[in-house]
């Protein structure tokens, strides 16, 4: 397998672990910041990091597409993350914030409008175990949130899911650099949250070192770093395959949650992951048999 089939792999792992992860560290973090508060603080230091990068790998600074990066920055990252920080808000971070991975659903069915993307063969049966697995996990039968809360999370989710198909649409007109573009979109993300922060009254940020710690690590990783590989990922597979993949990251949230919680699962937790492990494992597989075929071919 060439860099260039097994890279995109590699990213996808990598993001779905900082994710996941991420919401075991968010918990403590908002325990010590008001919620709007902290996602506006993200969206600035991932900003702050990236813009380091860019300079340091010599890219250009400059916004080279405003018009679609503003919409994609408004979009994907202010109303993904103020949607998701209602949702917890009114809701709790229980079930809840598993709602905002029907995002596959949403983008099914936008990249078959908006792309023409079409799912063939065995790749059915690896969405169906996926969508299936993430249904166990959140049980939609059994929510204990409020309608609101379950409002919100779908509207999160809707809102990633046009996001998605936004930076698709871009890449197809304009060789945008990647890098560029995630860093100015979290520049735009950001100036609508701190508004919002500043003008919801939620208290104060209880500064300290080990909360520096989580806002540097959450910053430069889940939020700069994600972000860059969730847009390069979507540059090299189809928005579907993409969206499904990263449901990854609530079956690595579940279990941090699990392990450092000392909680324990639930049945059907258990075999909502095993069904999403399948389903990541089946669409890796064809895309290894996809990409193998492409080499011989060529």
């Amino acid at each position: 397998m060439t860099q260039r089939s097994w890279f995109p792999i590699v990213a996808l792992i990598v993001l779905s672990s900082i994710w996941g992860y991420t919401w075991v560290l968010a918990k403590e973090a908002l325990s010590m910041a008001p919620p709007f508060a902290f996602a506006a603080q993200r969206c600035i230091g991932g900003a702050l990091a990236l813009f380091v990068l860019l300079k340091l790998t010599g890219r250009p600074i400059g916004c080279a597409e405003p018009r679609a990066t503003i919409l994609i920055g408004l979009v994907q990252v202010a109303g993904f993350m103020a949607f998701q920080t209602w949702a917890l808000v009114e809701g709790g971070p229980g079930k809840t914030s598993v709602l905002i991975f029907t995002m596959p659903i949403w983008t099914l069915v936008l990249a078959r409008i908006f792309l023409g993307e079409m799912i063939k063969g065995a790749q059915w049966l690896a969405a169906i175990l996926t969508l299936v697995g993430l249904l166990f996990i959140i049980e939609p039968w059994n929510m204990q949130a409020s309608a609101l809360s379950k409002v919100l999370g779908i509207v999160a989710a809707m809102c990633w899911s046009v996001g998605t198909i936004q930076v698709k649409l871009l890449r197809q007109k304009s060789r945008v650099d990647l890098v560029n573009l995630t860093t100015w979109q979290m520049v735009v993300g950001a100036l609508p949250l701190t508004m919002l922060a500043l003008w919801v009254p939620e208290g104060t940020t209880q500064w300290s070192f080990h909360y520096i710690y989580l806002l540097v690590f959450m910053s430069v990783t889940s939020t700069g770093l994600c972000w860059w590989l969730w847009i390069y990922i979507l540059d090299r597979v189809p928005a579907w395959e993409a969206s499904l993949s990263v449901l990854g990251t609530p079956v690595i949230a579940i279990l941090s949650s699990r392990l450092i919680l000392n909680e324990t699962f639930k049945y059907l937790e258990i075999i909502g992951i095993l069904l999403i492990g399948g389903g990541l494992s089946l669409l890796s597989f064809i895309g290894w048999l996809t990409s193998r075929n492409q080499e011989k071919a060529g």
